[in-house]
């Protein structure tokens, strides 16, 4: 599948010497969140020795263990830096969404965009949400995935800037107001 971003904003997949990650390591998780690597253990399967990294997801606490060979495949990667935060920023502040079409190929193709793991397809997809919201009710999938690519994008981002999530959502109110957006709450997602 090819992005629908920009070229300018397209990040690409980390190398193998940036998988290389140690205990402490702020960490995303896709589609779970931001995580810590709190262990790296091995473990024996068959004739063979795994080497594996324990993450605590931070929102959850869930634990979960990742084989560090397939860490690069699950999208396992560091934590944004000031420069794709950047990004991120003017992507939600600029341009047009496109949030357009069926709801079921819409929901496909927004679920494949927040599997890939990357900050910005997560951005992509809260700003044409949030679009589609404004004009007419969500359905209560989209909605889900909305409350989570807010989750996504506030915890990181807080994650990575060192400060509290309050912070990271005024940011975020007023780069979408640019475009005439408005940065959902996180009450509005409660039952």
């Amino acid at each position: 599948m090819v992005s629908p971003l920009p070229s300018a904003y397209w990040v690409p997949y980390m190398n193998g010497s940036d998988l290389n990650f140690h205990i402490g390591d702020k960490v995303v998780y896709p589609n779970h969140g931001v995580g810590i690597i709190e262990q790296i253990s091995s473990r024996s399967i068959g004739a063979t020795i795994e080497r594996f990294y324990l993450l605590n997801i931070k929102a959850s606490s869930l634990r979960v263990m990742v084989p560090c060979n397939n860490a690069g495949s699950v999208g396992l990667r560091r934590v944004v830096r000031n420069g794709e935060i950047q990004k991120v920023i003017d992507l939600l502040s600029l341009g047009e969404t496109n949030g357009g079409g069926d709801w079921k190929d819409r929901f496909k193709e927004n679920s494949d965009r927040m599997r890939t793991g990357s900050l910005l397809e997560v951005a992509g997809v809260l700003k044409s949400l949030i679009a589609l919201h404004q004009a007419k009710p969500l359905s209560f999938r989209e909605k889900k995935m909305l409350e989570r690519a807010r989750y996504l994008l506030v915890s990181e981002l807080a994650m990575a800037r060192n400060c509290e999530e309050s912070k990271i959502e005024e940011l975020l109110t007023v780069a979408l107001a640019k475009c005439k957006l408005r940065f959902p709450e996180a009450s509005e997602f409660q039952a």
